[in-house]
């Protein structure tokens, strides 16, 4: 699977995101004003493998926020669908957004024949850059992989 390189800038976005079933605007550049933004792709919301991906994320959030890190999973699935995965699946710890099709084009991770995205996760820098890519359709390994780029990054901008 093809996936934007660790070093490219993270093209900045605008979407509607969901947490805990209220809609709001996200957008990219603003989450990283705060810190790193750990950016999931999962391929559609109330599947077996995106809803084990969204539980193992929302027992994470804490620690990603004690790191300085938003965590924000992406899918090409509408908000009214997303509001209900948001609560259910997400368990309200974190938001969900509604990817366009540029988005998905935009970070390299379009599934074959269908207008889905791969299951990647990115972490990016505030600084716009990735710093960690993982592109598996298995959704083991994504939280831990994107935990363990958080912390390394984190140690090395600790003041």
């Amino acid at each position: 699977m093809a996936a934007l390189p660790v070093g490219a800038k993270a093209p900045d976005f605008s979407t509607q995101a969901t947490l805990a079933g209220k809609p709001f605007p996200f957008t990219l550049s603003q989450a990283l004003k705060k810190g790193p933004v750990v950016l999931y792709f999962y391929p559609a919301a109330f599947t077996s493998g995106c809803t084990v991906e969204a539980h193992e994320f929302a027992e994470a959030t804490d620690d990603f926020r004690k790191a300085g890190a938003t965590v924000i999973g992406v899918s090409a699935d509408d908000i009214e669908k997303l509001n209900k995965f948001s609560v259910s699946e997400c368990r309200n710890k974190f938001a969900v957004a509604s990817a366009t099709p540029k988005m998905i084009a935009d970070y390299d991770v379009k599934l074959p024949v269908i207008a889905k995205s791969n299951r990647t996760s990115f972490v990016i820098a505030p600084d716009g850059k990735i710093i960690y890519a993982y592109s598996a359709m298995n959704p083991a390994g994504h939280v831990a992989n994107t935990m363990a780029a958080v912390k390394t990054w984190e140690a090395a901008h600790r003041k």
